[in-house]
């Protein structure tokens, strides 16, 4: 096998998806703390922050106490290297998730044991079967009163149309809560809560349920009913199937508690096993396997401002196929350019170290000034044209005016590097002075305030508008557009690509505006091809 197809098999990359306060960033603490990238959970915080993960390093990220950013970790676990993509929990920032759900090859849904399904969780599965994402779900907070773990494993089959595997089986729940049986490899596993800031479970060797030494480890009532559910969940559901879940069709079901270390193991054992290694990735083109030689990947976020000491841009790469090497050039496939990769990064959140080399499915840091924009392809040569990266409307706007008259300008730089991150829509309306934000979520303008003014020293206002809904507009023939741009400028703007917008006022003013011209296309989603 060669250094490629090897490093290939080797390498586990995906994302966390959950509901807010589902135990997502603890979760995501734990599997660096079992993966060795971390000592103890809460030695890589200040003393104050215990309740901070490693993963959210944004200043309004720990004030809030929420996760607004995607970030990268990576680290090895059992001849594994994963790269795991911890994504916003909050609904807000559910368009960062989209993109960050294009870079990944597999998914730990994360669900509350006493909510089941939420509303976002929902969303997000829907994401990633439009993709055909491998699932793998983590019922986390056993330890605290939970619903029944059939209901639960009903709940995910009935709303998700997802067939279950239960992987492990609880044994109690909340201060019952003793540990689970391991159904793949036939193993007890106890939960010790003494310690949760190390690595500890223990795992009693024993031949099967029907092995004395159970009744032995649990009190009566627990072996009994174990015995009893263990034997109904395998009647009920069907035996795991390799390619069942890696076509998205099943998940396997594993139950814990993150905040006691427990289940994480199992957890990464079973994503070291079971998922997929970095798979094809679709392009204009043709599909881009990972073992082909020549270097290829596209980028699928910016991120400013990641130390607030160098004012820097990182772009988030996802390598496609080939090894990359330090000191490579690449085609930047938009421009035509050369790339020279001097300093590339690989990531533990906010710390990071020189990338010497990386393979498919690793996600490195490319430092940017500016040229390079979500969805570019970098490339050994070939005009690859990766799909799939999408930029969404807005579905809310406000106009952005900053304190200090005199730095409008400077307020006009900020947004258009917050725009090529991805972080929100800008528009530069051709009858008007303001820029116009645009967001999906509320909360996103709190933090893009907070942003602006911490990252950049401008005090800004955000005021309301009058407007409904945005639409990127096309046309097959150049004059039309002209005519229609020309008929409407006082509703017409520029995104930070300079791509023409039409800002409607209602309902109306959008269809009256389609009625009256046809052959315009107006795009709700502006898929970043380049």
């Amino acid at each position: 096998m060669s250094l490629l197809d090897d490093a290939v098999n080797r390498r586990r990359t995906f994302a966390i998806i959950s509901h807010p306060d589902a135990g997502k960033t603890t979760l995501t603490e734990k599997l660096l703390l079992f993966g060795g990238a971390i000592q103890a959970a809460g030695a890589v915080k200040a003393r104050g922050e215990q309740r901070r993960a490693r993963s959210d390093w944004m200043k309004v990220e720990r004030e809030r106490g929420i996760s607004v950013a995607s970030s990268v970790m990576t680290y090895d676990f059992k001849d594994r290297t994963f790269n795991l993509l911890d994504t916003p929990g909050h609904e807000d920032f559910s368009e960062d998730t989209y993109r960050t759900l294009t870079a990944v090859d597999s998914a730990v849904m994360v669900i509350d044991a006493a909510k089941g399904i939420e509303e976002q969780t929902r969303k997000l599965f829907e994401v990633c079967r439009l993709r055909d994402v491998p699932i793998v779900t983590f019922i986390n907070k056993m330890d605290r009163e939970a619903r029944d773990p059939f209901e639960l494993l009903d709940e995910i089959e009935q709303t998700l149309a997802l067939d279950v595997c239960p992987a492990s089986w609880p044994i109690g729940m909340g201060r019952n809560f003793l540990g689970c049986y391991d159904l793949f490899h036939d193993k007890l596993v106890l939960m010790d809560r003494a310690d949760r800031a190390h690595v500890s479970d223990t795992v009693a060797v024993c031949e099967g349920l029907e092995d004395p030494q159970i009744d032995s480890l649990l009190p009566d009532w627990a072996h009994e009913g174990l015995r009893e559910q263990v034997e109904m969940a395998r009647g009920l559901c069907p035996a795991f199937d390799l390619e069942s879940y890696r076509e998205g069709h099943l998940t396997p079901v594993f139950f814990g508690s993150a905040i006691n270390n427990f289940g994480v193991r199992e957890l990464l054992e079973g994503l070291a096993s079971l998922a997929p290694s970095p798979r094809a990735q679709p392009s204009k083109d043709r599909e881009i396997q990972p073992c082909e030689k020549k270097v290829s990947g596209f980028i699928f976020k910016i991120q400013a401002n990641m130390d607030p000491k160098h004012r820097d841009r990182i772009a988030f790469l996802r390598l496609c196929s080939g090894h990359f090497k330090r000191g490579m050039k690449l085609k930047h496939v938009r421009s035509g350019k050369l790339v020279n990769m001097h300093n590339p990064v690989l990531f533990l959140a906010q710390d990071r170290e020189l990338a010497e080399e990386a393979f498919p499915g690793d996600i490195i840091g490319v430092p940017n000034h500016g040229n390079l924009r979500i969805g570019d392809a970098l490339t050994e040569g070939e005009e690859i044209h990766f799909t799939g990266i999408p930029s969404f409307a807005p579905e809310l706007m406000q106009r952005a005016r900053p304190e200090d008259p005199m730095r409008a300008k400077h307020l006009g730089r900020a947004l258009q590097q917050l725009a090529e991150e991805g972080a929100a829509r800008v528009f530069k309306p051709l009858m008007e002075a303001n820029w116009i934000v645009g967001v999906v979520g509320a909360l996103q303008f709190d933090v893009l305030a907070d942003r602006i003014r911490t990252e950049y020293g401008i005090p800004v206002h955000f005021e309301s508008t009058a407007l409904y809904t945005a639409r990127w507009v096309t046309a097959e023939d150049s004059h039309e557009l002209k005519k229609f741009t020309d008929s409407n400028q006082a509703a017409l703007a520029e995104d930070h690509d300079a791509d023409p917008v039409f800002l409607a006022r209602n309902a109306w003013h959008l269809d009256r505006a389609v009625e009256d011209f046809p052959n315009i296309k107006f795009h709700k989603t502006k898929e970043q091809v380049f």
